[in-house]
């Protein structure tokens, strides 16, 4: 009984870890990086190196905190022309676009 017991608390912390509770199938995947090159590159540039927004690029990434990136994706940048996402997408999505945005960095 105490191993149910622990087995149950690992998988309720698992789901409570940011981006946990939803899985991004390789469909969703790959929507996900054609709205990171074509709506976000828009603004940021189809090369990610910048325009009306900032660059998106490993340099530009390095560094960066994942939460603060997701947080930037769900709600904007008031005052700047970036928009808050979070209407439109779920927190799994924001967590895998800025997980892709940093893995270029550690590559």
């Amino acid at each position: 009984m105490p191993e149910r017991l622990a087995m149950t608390a690992l998988i309720a912390a698992l789901l409570a870890l940011p981006g946990a509770a939803e899985t991004i199938s390789p469909e969703k995947a790959d929507e996900l990086r054609h709205l990171l090159y074509q709506d976000c590159g828009s603004c940021h540039g189809l090369t990610r190196k910048g325009g009306l927004g900032s660059p998106l690029t490993p340099e530009a990434m390095e560094g960066r905190d994942r939460d603060g990136l997701v947080e930037i994706i769900l709600d904007g940048l008031p005052g700047t022309a970036m928009p808050p996402w979070r209407p439109l997408m779920s927190e799994a999505e924001a967590y895998w676009i800025a997980d892709y945005l940093l893995k270029d960095t550690v590559q």
